[in-house]
Parts: structure tokens; C-alpha cells; sequence
């Protein structure tokens, strides 16, 4: 069935070209000498007796949410350029594609340098590249947020977050508490974080009776 397709389209383009081509004397030898050639390379290259097969479409989604794209709305804004930003760059993480996401942060930390949030979600770029794990600059970017916003829950939510995916429990624990302290009452975080100390305590206490 391949040389069959493969001599109707070879004949085709010969004629079109005698047809429509306006080929100079000698031109229609000529296009035949090529085409002779590409039926001799398609013999010895092609595989016409092979059944199709078409290419599977790539699968878009190769990584799932990170545990900042899940949290990352109940403490910072929904809305507006920052969430935009941040919005891009999960899609970017979920593609394996941790140095766009970290670029485009960055990026918008020039026009908006002072932003809490944008050094939030910078820091945590910089820890889902580093392998989950808490590098200085994932740090770095943490403290500067906090830093810019001491009232915002988000800096140290999110550096404890980081911290208890690395295993750094005793480092999350500190954090946390930290931010229970200066908390209000009525805080509709509050006792998320509560819940997350519980979870951490009883981790820790299971992992010192093995």
C-alpha cells in the first residue's frame, strides 16, 4: 500500500510541474531523474510495508500540584498581577520546568521589588528546584519576604511548609510556633497551622519509637 501512495504522489508532482511549473526545455527530464532518485532512496531508507502507527499526543501534566500551588490561595492573594505570576509559575513547575518558573518570578520582582508575595512563591521555586530541599537562596527569599511583610502569615507559613517537606522538622516546628504566637485570634489560619503542629509532633513522636 506505501508504494502505491508513494508512485500516486510522485506522479502527481510530475504532472503539476509539466502542467503548472512552466519547465524549460530539458526541465520535465530532469524532474524525472529526481524523482527516480527518491523512489531508489524510499527503497533502500522507507519502510512501506510497515503499518502505521500514529505519534501519541505528550502528556501536558507531568508533575502534580505542589503542596504551595494546593495552600497558596488560602494565604495569599487570589487576584491581581502577584497571583498571575505565581498562577504561571505553578503551571511551570507542573511541566518540570523549575528555571522558567523561577525566571518569570524574578522577572516581575524587578518592576516589583517589595512584593511579600512574589519573594514567597520565589523562595519556594528555589526549594522545589533544589529537590525539596531548603537551599540558602530558598531561604534567602523566605526572610526577604517576611522581612518586607512581619504581619503576613504567608513568609512563615511557607518557610515551614518547606521545611517539613525536607524533613527539617525541628527547623518547621520553630516556625510555625513562631507564627501561632503572633497570630490573631480569629485568624482563619489558625488552626490549619494548629492541625500541621499535631500532624508534626505525632510524626516526630513515631519516628523516635523505631
Amino acid at each position: 500500500m506505501g508504494w502505491i501512495v508513494f508512485a500516486v504522489l510522485a506522479a502527481l508532482v510530475v504532472v503539476a510541474l509539466w502542467r503548472f511549473g512552466r519547465l524549460p526545455k530539458g526541465g520535465l527530464e530532469l524532474v524525472g531523474a529526481a524523482m527516480f532518485i527518491a523512489v531508489a532512496g524510499y527503497a533502500w531508507q522507507g519502510s512501506p510495508g510497515l503499518s502505521g502507527k500514529p505519534t501519541p499526543p505528550a502528556d501536558m501534566a507531568k508533575m502534580p500540584d505542589s503542596d504551595f500551588a494546593q495552600e497558596r490561595e488560602k494565604l495569599l492573594s487570589r487576584f491581581g498581577a502577584d497571583a498571575d505570576v505565581l498562577g504561571t509559575a505553578d503551571a511551570f513547575h507542573r511541566q518540570g520546568l523549575n528555571l522558567y518558573a523561577i525566571g518569570i518570578i524574578k522577572g516581575a520582582l524587578e518592576k516589583r521589588p517589595n512584593s511579600a508575595e512574589l519573594w514567597v512563591g520565589l523562595g519556594n521555586a528555589f526549594f522545589i528546584h533544589g529537590g525539596n530541599q531548603m537551599s540558602p537562596a530558598a531561604q534567602l527569599a523566605f526572610q526577604r519576604a517576611q522581612a518586607i511583610a512581619p504581619d503576613h502569615p504567608g513568609p512563615r507559613f511557607f518557610m515551614g511548609l518547606s521545611y517539613a517537606q525536607a524533613g527539617q522538622l525541628d527547623q518547621a516546628e520553630i516556625v510555625w510556633r513562631q507564627l501561632l504566637e503572633s497570630a490573631p485570634p480569629g485568624a482563619p489560619w489558625r488552626n490549619d497551622v494548629e492541625e500541621r503542629l499535631v500532624e508534626l509532633e505525632r510524626f516526630k513522636a513515631g519516628m523516635a519509637g523505631r
